[in-house]
């Protein structure tokens, strides 16, 4: 057994890896796919078609491009987006599309519903957050009261990761990562599914198993052998989100270490001594057992360089059709020749509402001091800015805790532009370490197939071996002086301006009183 092989299923593409077990990389393989907006704050994929199928694709590329025997690969690992709720009949077959995390914003009534039936300060008690659009219990609600006829189907309810790890052992299990954002149906002090507590809502057997993320699932099913090209009995360990999964690829495993990832939506994960809960981040356990973490996720980052991308940049893309150019590489060029702070722009950065720390699924992305002046280079800067400004806020919502994020470790496709790396370091005042490989996600699932395949009996061959850093990023602090002024005008435009954003995200719904 010579291998380990990693998947990882992102927002808006997967990634697979091939790996020896010294961590070099014989083979990867990368796809993108979009994501459904069927409505106004609404975000899915189809689980079997853009989940399965991409994880079947990838596989069949690892094997065919590296040709090793599938017979010596020793564990696979899985990791996708999440928390999301996909509902599966008793067949394992997808009731409808797959709800997607806190970017998906539908049960805001559910949430008003559950605070006021069970009491706000008795869920943060038990669960050690706040509900939120990031929260999956409520959208199990909105399934029920919404579409009665699809609940009626539903053996069993979990997230993107469960679903694969289903598809290739026959199991249906959650790690213990996820659990807790099933709240408030999931105690995060026992770490127990509250059955009493989710009996009076439905039938809390459609909850499934939980695990570690290393605890082994199961093994490759005949028929996932035929679909993915695998060797049946391959053991499959239970997997994780994908933001635990990234932190793992960059070697943040122990306490004190923080790891912010440059995704669709940034995602911090920050080990820590003890449980800390706070309303304004969120609290699990890690996807190593019995350690501790603080996260917060925002809702876009890298998804706001690509609506920029894809709605204004018709020159850079026709560019990069005609030459190869990278369209974003472009963009980030023309963005360093502004000045920092944008020649005076900040951008509010919720376009999907927002996660922590302010949990307003009704919040709206906003551009202040726009002029005549202004080119889109200023605003693909600003953009970046306001991306940057709100992991600050997220940072100040640790520090009042006492967990105030001393180094970072970037990772994810947005460290490929050490502009914005640049920035966040400037407006965090935080030195940022970058690894020299920053595969993503799809890296730690191998290492974490590694643990549960007995190849590794802890995590000191990742760190040893596997990690190695390529520079540090300190802040420029003549830049940092620029950003402190405008992070003070950025504090104050969500909470000026929150009623008028609640009223555009009525009409955005189509709720408007003139409809009533």
């Amino acid at each position: 057994m010579k291998y380990l092989l990693g998947v990882d299923v992102g927002t808006s593409g997967s990634k697979g890896v091939l790996v020896t077990l010294e961590g070099e990389v014989v083979a990867s393989h990368s796809m993108e796919h979009g994501m459904d907006i069927p409505n106004s704050g609404w975000a899915e994929h189809d689980a079997d078609g853009v989940w399965w199928h991409d994880t079947c694709v990838i596989i069949r590329h690892l094997l065919t491009d590296s040709d090793i025997n599938p017979q010596d690969i020793a564990g696979v690992g899985l990791s996708a987006i999440g928390p999301c709720m996909v509902a599966v009949d008793r067949h394992g077959r997808p009731i409808r599309p797959g709800i997607l995390y806190g970017i998906d914003t539908r049960a805001t009534a559910q949430i008003r519903r559950l605070n006021a039936e069970l009491g706000a300060e008795t869920i943060y008690a038990q669960t050690g957050q706040i509900l939120s659009s990031q929260s999956a219990g409520p959208k199990i609600l909105w399934l029920q009261e919404n579409e009665p006829e699809n609940f009626a189907k539903v053996h069993k309810v979990m997230t993107a990761t469960s679903y694969l790890t289903m598809r290739l052992t026959g199991r249906i299990v959650m790690d213990y990562y996820t659990a807790p954002f099933y709240d408030p149906f999931f105690n995060i002090h026992t770490q127990t599914w509250d059955r009493d507590l989710a009996a009076h809502y439905f039938d809390p057997n459609i909850l499934p198993d939980v695990a570690w993320t290393t605890d082994p699932a199961g093994v490759i099913t005949q028929e996932a052998a035929r679909e993915t090209g695998l060797a049946a009995g391959t053991p499959v360990i239970t997997g994780t989100v994908d933001a635990a999964s990234e932190a793992v690829s960059v070697g943040v495993v122990e306490a004190g270490q923080t790891m912010v990832m440059y995704g669709t939506t940034f995602f911090v994960i920050q080990l820590v001594e003890e449980l800390l809960t706070s309303e304004h981040l969120w609290s699990s356990y890690f996807c190593i057992q019995d350690k501790p973490i603080l996260a917060a996720g925002m809702s876009t980052s890298s998804a706001l360089t690509r609506w920029y991308r894809d709605n204004f940049a018709v020159a850079e893309r026709l560019l990069e059709q005609r030459t190869g150019e990278d369209a974003y590489g472009q963009l980030t060029r023309q963005a360093a020749s502004v000045p920092p702070g944008s020649d005076g722009l900040v951008v509010l950065p919720y376009f999907s509402g927002e996660r922590t720390p302010i949990n307003d699924p009704d919040a709206r992305g906003t551009i202040l001091g726009l002029t005549l002046k202004h080119e889109g280079r200023h605003i693909f800067r600003a953009l970046l800015e306001g991306a940057a400004f709100s992991l600050r806020h997220n940072f100040d919502a640790m520090e009042e805790l006492g967990a105030k994020p001393k180094e970072i470790i970037a990772v994810g496709g947005g460290t490929k532009s050490r502009l914005w790396t640049q920035i966040v370091s400037d407006v965090t005042g935080i030195d940022q370490v970058v690894p020299e490989t920053t595969i993503g996600a799809s890296y730690g699932d191998a290492y974490l197939a590694g643990v549960g395949a007995g190849a590794f009996l802890d995590y000191t061959t990742l760190t040893d071996t596997w990690v190695k850093v390529k520079e540090v990023i300190r802040p420029n602090m003549d830049n940092r002086r620029v950003y402190d002024y405008l992070y003070g005008i950025y504090r104050e435009m969500y909470p000026n301006l929150k009623q008028q954003m609640q009223k555009l995200a009525v009409l955005q719904r189509g709720e408007g009183p003139w409809k009533q």
